[in-house]
């Protein structure tokens, strides 16, 4: 599927209170796929994400991890 599908970001928005957030994307790797992510608050313009997305090759398969503890509630989270 293509970016007509998906587009080129994924965005996660924290409603209720939660303790974990984890975000795994696999991406072809003959695509040569980046990531990198912002988050942003109700009181905050966007900053880039306070830990890096984990990159992973595997099997021709380019695998991108991230996780946070305890996420401010409101706060969206964006990955591109």
């Amino acid at each position: 599927m293509g970016d007509e599908k998906w587009g080129r970001w994924f965005q996660r928005a924290v409603r209720l209170p939660t303790e974990h957030l984890e975000v795994q994307l696999s991406f072809p790797a003959a695509l040569d796929p980046v990531v990198w992510g912002t988050e942003t608050s109700m009181t905050a313009e966007a900053s880039p994400l306070r830990t890096a997305p984990v990159r992973r090759d595997e099997n021709g398969t380019r695998l991108f991890s991230w996780t946070t503890s305890t996420p401010a509630l409101h706060a969206q989270y964006r990955l591109e």
